[in-house]
C-alpha cells in the first residue's frame, strides 16, 4: 500500500495548492502547452475562446481554457533544466497523487506535454524566422536525468554512446544522455517541420558556444555537434529545456513534444530581427491541430 508522501517532499501552499504552481488538481487540462517566456502565455490565451483560470507564482504562469471546444492549458517554464525539473514533478502530481491524502494514485494519468519555445539552428540549411523544428530525439548536456533511478528505462544508450564516440564528448563535462518524445504526439503534430535531434545545453553562453568576454573549454564542440550523425538523424538545434522534458515526462509516463521556432543559426552566426509573427504561427498550427476532431 502507498504510503503518504511527507509535507517537506510534496509541498503545498496554504490553500492546497501545489507548492510552486499554485495550482489544484482541477485547473489542469490534459493537453498542456508549455513556454518559457511568461509574457507568452497571455498571449496564447488571447486565442482561446474561454479563459476558466488563471493563475502566477514568481515567472509560472497558467490559464486553462477552450479553444474549439477543446480544453487546453498554457504554462510559462521560465528558462533552463532546473526548471523544468520543477515542473514537470508538480504536474504530475497534479495528476497522479491525491493532494489531500499525499498518497499516489493506484491509477496512473497520462498528460500531453508541448513545448513551443525558440532555438538556435546548428545546420547552415536551417534559416532563421520561418523554420520550425520537431525534436524526436533529446540529448542533454545537463546531467538531470541522473538523479533519478529511472533513467536507465529510458535513455537512449545507443544514440548517448554514438554522440559521446562522434563527439570525443569532454570526460569533465556532466555525462550526455538521450530520450525520445512521444511518437504519437511527433505524428500529430510535427507534419512540414524540420525533424531531428535537439541538444539541450545547461546554459545560455559558454554550453552553448558563445564567447563574450571568457573563452570556451572546448570550442570545437560546436562543429562536432553540427557533424554528428546517428542513422541518419542529425542534431538540428540547440535550445535549453526538452532533455528534461522527454526524460522526466518518459519516467513518468506522459506524452511530450518540442516544436521550436529557429531564431539564430549558429553556423551562419544569423539573428532574427523579428521572430514574433514565426511563434504566433506555430502557436495557431499547434492549437488547430490539438483541437482537431
Amino acid at each position: 500500500m502507498n504510503q503518504p508522501i511527507p509535507a517537506s517532499q510534496l509541498v503545498l501552499n496554504s490553500e492546497g495548492a501545489i507548492y510552486h504552481l499554485n495550482l489544484h488538481p482541477e485547473e489542469l487540462a490534459d493537453d498542456v502547452i508549455l513556454v518559457g517566456d511568461p509574457g507568452r502565455v497571455t498571449e496564447i490565451a488571447t486565442f482561446f475562446d474561454k479563459i476558466e483560470v488563471k493563475r502566477q507564482n514568481r515567472e509560472l504562469v497558467t490559464r486553462t481554457g477552450y479553444f474549439n471546444g477543446k480544453r487546453i492549458t498554457v504554462l510559462s517554464t521560465g528558462m533552463g533544466t532546473d526548471n523544468l525539473d520543477i515542473v514537470m514533478n508538480e504536474l504530475d502530481a497534479l495528476v497522479n497523487i491525491d493532494l489531500k491524502t499525499r498518497v499516489p494514485k493506484d491509477e496512473h494519468h497520462a498528460l500531453n506535454l508541448i513545448r513551443l519555445g525558440t532555438c538556435g539552428a546548428l545546420q547552415p540549411d536551417i534559416e532563421v524566422d520561418n523554420s520550425y523544428v520537431a525534436t524526436r530525439y533529446a540529448i542533454g548536456l545537463d546531467g538531470l536525468l541522473y538523479f533519478y533511478d529511472k533513467h536507465k528505462e529510458v535513455n537512449e544508450t545507443a544514440l548517448r554512446d554514438a554522440f559521446i564516440e562522434q563527439m570525443d564528448y569532454p570526460k569533465d563535462l556532466p555525462l550526455p544522455y538521450a530520450v525520445e518524445g512521444s511518437k504519437a504526439l511527433f505524428d500529430r503534430l510535427a507534419q512540414g517541420y524540420y525533424q531531428g535531434v535537439t541538444a539541450t545545453a545547461p546554459g545560455f553562453y559558454g554550453p552553448q558556444g558563445r564567447t563574450l568576454r571568457m573563452h570556451l573549454s572546448y570550442p570545437e564542440n560546436n562543429r562536432k555537434i553540427e557533424a554528428f550523425n546517428y542513422q541518419g538523424w542529425r542534431v538540428c538545434n540547440f535550445e535549453m529545456e526538452s532533455s528534461a522534458l522527454y526524460g522526466l515526462g518518459k519516467m513518468m509516463g506522459h506524452n511530450c513534444l518540442t516544436i521550436c521556432v529557429v531564431v539564430a543559426n549558429r553556423v551562419t552566426e544569423k539573428f532574427s530581427k523579428d521572430y514574433h509573427p514565426f511563434v504566433r504561427e506555430l502557436v495557431v498550427n499547434t492549437l488547430e491541430r490539438l483541437s482537431a476532431k
